[in-house]
């Protein structure tokens, strides 16, 4: 149980680093609103975050938000419920056609990782904490 507990915290922890750099090199992130935004900078990712669902925007909103940025790679990290899945797809195929690559791996890695604990990106620095302050109390 420790030994498991241990490899999802490092996995995620991976993941977050992989998302920072790529961040740090210029790679726009979507995520839904201001909390997820929040959440990310806690985890150490910062760079340009672009939020789908604040303000009443629209998949079209934010297709435009992403061409300003003119990234041909986009990172899409939006939450693991079912409407975050609704929006991953459908974002993943407007920006497509857009010509943007909508990066899902970091996605669907945490998702395989976190899918029955954590529901939002904004749930994952709390998982984190849960996960350290287990590992730390049983060793």
């Amino acid at each position: 149980m420790i030994s498991r507990m241990k490899e999802i915290e490092e996995r995620i922890q991976l993941i977050l680093e992989c998302i920072a750099e790529e961040s740090a090199k210029g790679t726009p992130i979507i995520v839904e609103g201001l909390k997820d935004m929040k959440a990310l900078e806690a985890l150490g990712v910062s760079g340009r975050i672009i939020m789908a669902k604040a303000g009443g925007k629209s998949i079209h909103d934010v297709i435009m938000e992403v061409e300003e940025c003119q990234a041909r790679e986009v990172i899409l990290l939006l939450d693991f419920d079912r409407r975050g899945r609704e929006w991953t797809r459908r974002l993943r195929q407007r920006l497509e056609r857009s010509g943007t690559r909508p990066n899902t791996e970091y996605w669907s890695q945490l998702l395989q990782l976190v899918w029955r604990e954590v529901k939002d990106i904004e749930g994952l620095v709390s998982y984190i904490e849960t996960l350290k302050r287990r590992l730390y109390n049983q060793a």
